[in-house]
């Protein structure tokens, strides 16, 4: 907002003529009441922003839960659909119990958050209650990433298990390195106290969210092993291909609108003007964020359609869907402070980096169902790294605050300081996730409570945990539906 309206009755009382501190006093406390009906204007604006941003990421769910259940077998699609819908009201009690307060609890040394917890002594002077709601929105949406790479091999227990201990420690203590203001790695600190007098900038969650929920899934997957009949004993790879499209296609435009309060939401605020009494403020840099990421996810889509024609012959609708979630996760480091023909080439990487993999995951024989790890850990790294590579000097300064000689992209011609930060936070978040979620999924497996037994996998988890299928659908796997067509035909 523009400075405060100021008035003094001295300063005026000597143009007023008689009577004129009675007036003076007058005019000032009635531009007094002004200037507060504007600052509570302001708060109510920023705020409604927030939360229709909050409630929009929200909604991210339901695409999640849509393209996860497409993604797998019929015989497994009330199983991932419940694990959704539990990530999200696990999440819920976790982080408002103790990952908030992790995250943005303020601490002294920089590594976790000590305050707040079950949300104590809130609202604050700088956070309120639609923050919150906008952060566990956040928070879920990685535990969702995860959940995608162990379907249909894993324990229902471990889901709530793994989903609670994501968002209620693992995840908080990242955002808190790279998002809260007094995190280790904050781009917000002092210039004293910056890494690398930069700080690492990840402005909504290429490595915070995306990575953390990637690697988190890769950890499990890796330790769980692939689902049974993926792979050959010669090692050939055997397609066990999700039974619907339609679902694959409408989590994906779900996901796509949500990302707009993912991405432009993240400013927190609108009304904040970068040239007081002009037409160019935050507004704008949340309109040219919303181009930035539909720019990326676009050039993506596209790159991974013709990239799989090439590579399999077939325009494949997919692997559309997932390229253009790549150049999504990737945009979403950077897409507040890069031009909107750098998003481009943004995207054309990321399909490029999910594309290749996906090869080496078949080759390592690596098993993700939802091509998550792959997706967003991959993808995520990338984008890290673009914003070393292409953050412009005036839009870092506008959304990070104005620093002489601040560090910025080094293609833009900042130097290599802020890629060098970008890669310290690929590196911890790699080490931190999975070291912690590495070890939960390790302790699982070892207590007996990670994956479900042979039987129960091929039967379909539908049928044998939850009390039945999700609708009559036969998979092209099913072994023994195909026995039975074949004894009806048999003369």
């Amino acid at each position: 907002m523009s400075a405060a309206l100021t008035c003094s009755a001295a300063d005026l009382s000597s143009l007023l003529g008689p009577n004129a501190t009675a007036a003076a006093e007058y005019i000032c406390g009635q531009l007094g009441t002004v200037n507060n009906r504007f600052t509570d204007a302001a708060f109510a604006i920023d705020n409604t922003y927030l939360l229709f941003s909050a409630y929009l990421v929200f909604s991210m769910q339901l695409g999640f839960a849509m393209l996860c259940a497409g993604s797998v077998r019929a015989k497994n699609t009330m199983n991932i659909m419940l694990t959704n819908v539990l990530d999200a009201a696990a999440g819920g009690l976790f982080y408002y119990l103790f990952g908030y307060a992790f995250a943005f609890g303020g601490s002294s040394e920089g590594f976790i958050g000590r305050h707040n917890f079950a949300l104590k002594d809130f609202p604050t002077l700088t956070s309120d209650y639609s923050f919150f709601l906008y952060q566990w929105a956040f928070a879920i949406a990685a535990a969702g990433i995860t959940s995608g790479s162990i379907a249909e091999r894993t324990q229902f227990v471990a889901y709530l298990i793994y989903s609670s201990f994501l968002t209620g420690f693992v995840y908080p203590v990242v955002s808190h390195w790279f998002w809260s203001p007094d995190g280790w790695a904050s781009p917000f600190r002092s210039p004293e106290h910056r890494l690398f007098g930069t700080g690492a900038i990840d402005f909504a969650g290429s490595g915070v969210v995306h990575m953390v929920g990637g690697i988190a899934g890769l950890m499990g997957a890796l330790i769980e092993g692939p689902r049974r009949g993926r792979f050959e004993k010669s090692g050939r790879a055997i397609a066990l291909r999700g039974h619907s499209a339609s679902l694959v296609v409408l989590g994906t435009f779900l996901l796509w609108f949500g990302w707009y309060g993912f991405n432009p939401g993240s400013f927190a605020k609108i009304l904040v003007p970068y040239e007081s009494g002009s037409s160019y403020g935050q507004w704008s840099g949340i309109g040219r964020t919303a181009v930035t990421t539909t720019l990326a996810g676009s050039t993506a889509a596209l790159t991974t359609l013709f990239g799989k024609r090439l590579l399999s012959g077939h325009w494949n609708v997919t692997d559309v869907c997932n390229g253009l979630l790549g150049g999504f996760a990737a945009i979403t480091g950077g897409c507040s402070v890069v031009e909107p023909w750098a998003a481009i080439v943004c995207g054309f990487v990321a399909a490029l980096v999910l594309i290749g993999c996906n090869k080496l995951a078949e080759m390592v024989q690596y098993d993700d169902p939802l091509e998550a790890a792959q997706l967003h850990g991959g993808c995520g790294a990338w984008g890290l790294i673009f914003v070393g590579l292409f953050a412009k000097e005036k839009y870092v300064n506008e959304v990070y605050g104005a620093t002489r000689g601040r560090p910025y992209g080094l293609f833009m011609g900042g130097g290599g300081k802020l890629l060098g930060a970008q890669f310290v936070q690929i590196l911890v978040i790699a080490g931190w996730v999975s070291a912690t979620m590495g070890t939960l999924f390790f302790i699982l497996k070892k207590l007996d409570l990670l994956r479900i037994s042979e039987k129960d996998e091929m039967a379909g988890m539908d049928m044998t945990r939850h009390g039945g299928f999700a609708y009559m659908y036969y998979d092209n796997d099913d072994e023994s539906h195909r026995a039975t067509q074949l004894q009806r035909v048999d003369p």
